[in-house]
């Protein structure tokens, strides 16, 4: 069989297992009757009080991480070269995800190259395989090598007769006399089965609760790792599933714990922040950008695994700083050159929302889009809704005002009757940021107009008055709306989709931890691992 013809024959196979697979997720009509507390302690649960979830596709970060996990390679090939995630903040819900043609020979190129790459090295290659064979017809370890990398790649072992259909590939090595070429085809085919791409959970239904299924132990660990890794379950986790060591919320709890001991497990905290606050991606020269991710990044850390009430990251009176960003900001110079804390004194900085990683939010126009900013605000930390502007309004065009060119005055289009009831939840507070520019740099005037001052003076409407990110941050926490907003937003990262209406008594019981466990966040991912309603999944409903 030709090389083309092989190709040919896994896209096949690739897409008709892929809708064999997706018809597994089924329709049925959701239970309309409530469920007694299972708890019965502090704080009473309902595990089915959770809104119907399809079948979701690996990302480009977890397809990755797949990648570094089951072949140590870490090119990051995926990121570069799959269709992109949409961001809505995050890359993780399943209806935003579409299977296509695209997608299909993509992943037959990426599994190809992954290959190749991961048997070219014979000292990974001897790794990967781990075991030496004795001839290119070697059954005995080629099966060997299927059953334990099929375990990882699909994250549960491999039946009997999946094993066989992997071991005819072998024919391909006798007839080259190469046995890694049976080898290449068995990786290559693997990380195109549809268990690998996806996260399958079927589950087994619950007597009386129509339309709800609870998650075998083997995918309770590959949602749990996902959750918490953003990477398939390691080795010890699929151990602990097999055994029946994830039964009880207990067990889940101490794996969840050891879980965010991994150095993947900070990486996931930090991409949860990247995406929720929008500073996964920034327009600068890269040299800025890695000094703007490592100044939250740091800060992120010593929050969250340092174990402080989480509301520091928005009072923090201290940053992690370079030499040279340090110079950017006009903030006294670390210890050391390579970085190092540096309080923020008289200055009016504090927290996150003083960095210029999350500073570089609404920029347009060459500048800071007040109304962009404000909106970010509303949406993403206050977790209101903002309907989008009339067809009839061209939002990628600036305001012209009554033909000053000072921003504060061309902004005043917004006061329009039409326009007005949106604009003012949305622009002060794009004012109360405006004098800290796109690059976290402290202004007073706008940009290239010294005749038009800026006076950082905002808004939140039904709030109260501030100025500047600092006094933004304390606003928003005296609002009450900051907290169950992180919740919430943690919850839609948690489940890969948007919460509904029948999520709202769990995302509840999550809050109300968090402010009694004296919101420690590393406690609120194990508390959401940990619970009951973790381990379930709503069908999706008929339209």
């Amino acid at each position: 069989m030709t090389a083309e013809s092989m190709r040919t024959r896994h896209k096949l196979s690739f897409g008709a297992s892929w809708f064999l697979v997706a018809g597994c997720i089924g329709y049925v009509e959701p239970s309309s009757a409530g469920e007694p507390p299972v708890d019965g302690k502090a704080f009473p649960e309902d595990p089915h009080a959770i809104g119907p979830s399809g079948l979701r596709r690996l990302t480009r970060t977890e397809y990755d991480n797949a990648l570094g996990d089951l072949l140590g390679d870490t090119t990051r090939s995926g990121w570069a070269k799959l269709p992109e995630d949409a961001f809505d903040p995050f890359d993780n819900d399943d209806s935003s995800q579409i299977a296509s043609g695209v997608l299909v020979d993509t992943l037959d190129t990426l599994a190809e190259t992954a290959a190749t790459r991961a048997l070219a090295d014979p000292g990974r290659r001897a790794q990967i395989v781990g075991c030496t064979p004795a001839g290119p017809d070697d059954t005995g370890c080629l099966r060997s090598f299927i059953a334990a990398f099929g375990k990882r790649a699909l994250r549960r072992p491999l039946r009997d007769d999946e094993i066989a259909r992997y071991l005819a590939l072998q024919s391909y090595s006798i007839e080259d006399r190469n046995f890694y070429a049976g080898v290449a085809l068995v990786i290559r085919t693997m990380l195109q089965d549809p268990e690998f791409i996806y996260q399958v959970q079927i589950g087994e239904p619950v007597k009386g609760a129509p339309g709800i299924v609870k998650l075998s132990e083997l995918e309770m660990a590959s949602r749990l790792s996902f959750f918490l890794l953003g990477s398939p379950p390691p080795p010890s986790l699929i151990e602990q599933a097999q055994a029946g060591k994830l039964t009880t919320s207990a067990a889940r709890r101490e794996a969840a714990a050891r879980l965010l001991e991994s150095p993947r497990a900070k990486e996931r905290v930090n991409w949860f922040h990247a995406q929720w606050l929008r500073y996964y991606q920034l327009p600068f020269s890269p040299e800025l950008t890695a000094a703007f991710r490592t100044e939250t990044d740091a800060l992120v850390q010593k929050v969250v695994f340092g174990k402080q009430d989480y509301l520091t990251l928005f009072r923090s009176p201290e940053t992690f700083l370079t030499g040279a960003l340090a110079k950017h900001y006009g903030l006294p110079s670390p210890a050391s050159a390579s970085g190092g804390w540096v309080s923020y004194g008289d200055s009016p900085r504090r927290g996150i929302l003083s960095h210029g990683a999350f500073l570089a939010v609404g920029a347009k126009f060459d500048d800071t889009s007040p109304t962009i900013r404000g909106r970010f605000v509303r949406e993403y930390l206050m977790c209101e809704d903002i309907p989008p502007p009339p067809p009839n309004v061209n939002a990628d065009q600036a305001p012209k005002g009554s033909g000053s060119q000072c921003k504060a005055d061309r902004y005043s289009d917004h006061a329009d009757v039409g326009c007005a009831s949106c604009h003012r939840l949305m622009d002060p507070i794009g004012f109360g940021l405006d004098a800290y520019d796109r690059a976290g740099l402290f202004r007073k005037t706008d940009a290239g107009l010294p005749q038009c001052s800026v006076t950082g003076d905002g808004e939140v409407a039904g709030v109260g008055a501030f100025n500047g990110p600092a006094a933004l941050g304390e606003l928003l926490i005296k609002s009450g709306k900051l907290e169950p907003c992180l919740i919430r937003q943690l919850y839609r990262f948690a489940m890969a989709r948007k919460e509904t209406t029948l999520d709202e008594p769990t995302i509840g019981r999550y809050a109300e931890l968090f402010a009694r466990g004296g919101r420690a966040f590393d406690q609120l991912l194990v508390e959401i691992a940990s619970s009951a309603a973790f381990g379930f999944r709503r069908l999706p409903v008929s339209p």
